[in-house]
């Protein structure tokens, strides 16, 4: 099976350990970079020869944020294609508004159980390419999260 490429952006080093765990858990064949701020998934991004499938992208991170990230990735011709989940411990509606409104294609509040991320990311994972926007959409409806997605 063909490897598949996911970049993870979040500046807590728990929960990107465990973010890494779940993945490697439930699908070998995916291959996550690791980056603690914007300005990093630039620099990774800029370094891997393979664009990923995906970009999960915490909201609050030092030097460049979860939000200047988005803009700068949907500005980019190069990256403004790759799909963008807004990941956050905040469950504020505006936050997810303005995620949807600057065009990410999800975001989800983090969850604290380590069955629950593997159960959100095995969906994910799972339906990578034209099917994630609609595996999200029944994610959400069926779903204890907390999503909010784009109408795209």
């Amino acid at each position: 099976m063909e490897k598949k490429v996911i970049l993870l952006a979040d500046d807590d080093i728990d929960d990107t350990e465990m973010f890494c765990e779940a993945l490697e858990e439930i699908n070998e064949d995916i291959i996550c970079h690791c980056a603690s701020n914007g300005k990093e998934v630039f620099e990774i991004l800029n370094s891997i020869n393979e664009k990923p499938e995906l970009i999960f992208l915490d909201l609050n991170m030092p030097i460049m944020n979860g939000w200047d990230c988005l803009k700068l990735l949907k500005k980019d011709e190069k990256y403004e294609d790759i799909p963008v989940i807004m990941i956050s411990t905040s469950s504020h509606r505006k936050d997810m508004e303005a995620a949807s409104g600057l065009g990410s294609v999800c975001y989800f509040v983090k969850p604290n159980n380590f069955n629950d991320l593997k159960e959100v990311l095995r969906i994910i994972t799972s339906n990578l390419g034209p099917d994630l926007k609609e595996a999200i959409l029944n994610l959400l409806n069926s779903s204890k999260h907390i999503f909010t997605c784009s109408d795209e």
